[in-house]
């Protein structure tokens, strides 16, 4: 089902975010709306939707529009294009819905790959090929959001890596096909981000330690990037036509090593992994706000020690509130 708020015409250009209710999509929204562009965030939950809206509106008075849709349905996602369209006309759209899940492979099965398949892989190629008549006929502009785990394998977070891959190989692909159409498509790859995303990630196995050693990562300093300044770079480069982006230096390292030596840096991911939680758990997914504390004092202060960015972040960019299964 999808659902619209009040429509309205304006002449302003008209940008559409994908999983644009928190995390980089928020922020990704949050940039266009300050460069002029009238904005509509799409997501699954109405609540989080309206929240998110809010946030917009208060911060820079900025002209947002919100649209109820589940990305893995391609009629759906159709008819939000169509009244986006018909509405505001349709410019700039970038695809950022996804889902992420942390454990180790021996701990989760099939079904989570067809998951994040579904929501990352599927759910993107429902936006960009319902998206591309219309930017088409604007010369406009298209932006896949990827990842530095689809550039290389990443333990523990398999399915995710496993879906952006096949998102970045899509996005090079429309590239080549769209380019003298006059339609960009960028591919973003970005690394370690600050923008919640344990708060509404998913754990299996160890969740606690799973839980523990994410959050860290992904709030310590050097290692993420502020998703605001992520956000920027991101739609810097959506607006300049670029072709790709990678964000974070680790994640540009960790692309070039594996360009130039692949089977090293598979080895040197092989002894990396051993200091990753054991496998275990009862096969269950819990959200981040559901995982639990990692055991130990130590591993306990080194969470709190790396995560205490990301937990502002997450307040900051409307992940606090347990949502539906679908994480930016």
């Amino acid at each position: 089902m999808t659902t619209f708020d009040k429509p309205g015409r304006r002449t302003a250009p008209s940008a559409l975010v994908t999983g644009g209710s928190r995390g980089l999509g928020l922020s990704i929204a949050r940039r266009l709306a300050g460069r002029g562009f009238v904005v509509t965030i799409v997501a699954r939950d109405p609540g989080e939707l309206e929240r998110a809206a809010a946030l917009l509106r208060e911060e820079a008075g900025a002209e947002v529009r919100t649209a109820v849709c589940d990305v893995r349905d391609r009629t759906a996602v159709r008819e939000v294009m169509r009244a986006t369209h018909a509405r505001d006309g349709l410019d700039t759209v970038v695809a950022c819905a996804g889902v992420i899940q942390v454990a180790p492979v021996e701990s989760i099965g099939a079904k989570e790959f067809d998951d994040a398949l579904d929501v990352i892989f599927r759910g993107t190629v429902h936006t960009a090929l319902e998206a591309l008549p219309y930017l088409r006929r604007a010369k406009g502009r298209l932006a896949l959001i990827g990842s530095v785990g689809g550039l290389l394998g990443v333990p523990h977070l398999l399915p995710y890596a496993c879906a952006k891959a096949a998102v970045g190989t899509l996005g090079e692909g429309l590239r080549a096909e769209y380019q003298a159409d006059g339609v960009s498509v960028t591919t973003v790859h970005p690394g370690l981000m600050r923008t919640g995303s344990h708060r509404q990630a998913e754990f299996g196995g160890d969740t606690g330690a799973e839980f523990g050693w994410f959050s860290a990562l992904a709030g310590a300093p050097l290692v993420s990037m502020d998703a605001d300044r992520a956000a920027r770079r991101i739609v810097d480069a959506v607006v300049r036509r670029r072709t790709r982006l990678v964000l974070t230096p680790a994640a540009k390292a960790a692309q070039l090593a594996h360009g130039v030596a692949p089977a090293l840096t598979t080895r040197l991911t092989a002894v990396a992994t051993r200091l990753l939680p054991a496998p275990g758990g009862d096969g269950t997914l819990r959200q981040g706000h559901e995982a639990g504390a990692p055991r130990g004092p130590l591993a306990r202060r080194l969470r709190a020690w790396g995560s205490a960015r990301n937990d502002r972040a997450a307040r900051r960019l409307n992940q606090t509130r347990p949502g539906p299964r679908t994480s930016s």
